[in-house]
């Protein structure tokens, strides 16, 4: 990432409007790098962040964008600022949301409603991502879409590499709303992190694979800005994957 590509604080009156979703995009790569730092334990509670100044070198972005990134980990109660010292891990928990406290992730049919739901807001967010992604947001989406395939050609877990390609879509309609709606389903909303005992990966490999099929179907959709196809990329995959939980039911 170089710094030519980054949303520089000094005004820009002919091209702010275009740099608003790559420095969207980069809010929430250094949002969610600091989150795995606080999350995984790399940064425990009662650490101080970096300096404003040293984050920007480490992730050689503008001081807006730190500042954006570190004010979303507040909203989560992760860091708290305190002032005149600085930014310090207030909490390693995942965020708590409560936007949909009925999620029995136990009951396969509360997996099938949360499935329908994202259905429905998923495919019209992967058309306006074919219709408005940048190409620094159609690179995120194919980055994600590696990082799953490496995951599981090494046997690693998948279900947050799965949600991170989720998001990248997400954050390529330029509607941080779709971001925020993921965000509340959290990591269930892939459905087999519903099913799965602790982080440990047990969904067979040939599953896996026509996932990833999937996935590219999408990406490559979205990468030639055919909305339609999008759309009927993500209704595929998630109509693929209702049909396998209402099979459960049935045979349970």
């Amino acid at each position: 990432m170089s710094g030519a590509d980054v949303d520089q604080d000094a005004p820009n009156h002919g091209g702010a409007r275009a740099k608003a979703p790559a420095r969207r995009n980069l809010v929430g790569v250094v949002g969610d790098g600091l989150r795995r730092q606080i999350l995984s334990g790399e940064l425990r509670p009662g650490d101080k962040l970096p300096s404003e100044a040293g984050l920007t070198r480490q992730f050689n972005v503008s001081r807006t964008v730190i500042r954006e990134a570190v004010a979303s980990l507040r909203a989560d109660g992760l860091v708290e600022a305190r002032h005149g010292v600085g930014i310090f891990v207030l909490n390693n928990q995942p965020p708590v949301s409560h936007g949909f406290q009925s999620f029995e992730t136990a009951r396969i049919s509360s997996i099938i409603e949360a499935l329908e739901l994202r259905t429905a807001v998923e495919i019209e967010a992967a058309g306006l991502a074919a219709s408005r992604r940048s190409p620094a947001q159609e690179e995120a989406i194919h980055e994600r879409y590696d990082d799953l395939a490496a995951r599981i050609a090494a046997g690693q877990p998948t279900m947050e590499a799965d949600f991170a390609f989720h998001l990248a879509i997400a954050d390529a309609t330029n509607n941080p709303r779709f971001r925020e709606f993921l965000e509340v389903m959290g990591r269930n909303a892939i459905p087999r992190a519903s099913l799965q005992s602790g982080d440990a990966e047990h969904t067979p490999g040939d599953y896996l694979r026509q996932i990833q099929t999937e996935h590219r179907q999408i990406a490559d959709a979205i990468s030639a800005r055919d909305a339609e196809a999008a759309r009927e990329g993500i209704r595929t995959h998630l109509q693929g994957s209702l049909v396998r939980y209402r099979k459960l039911i049935r045979g349970s």
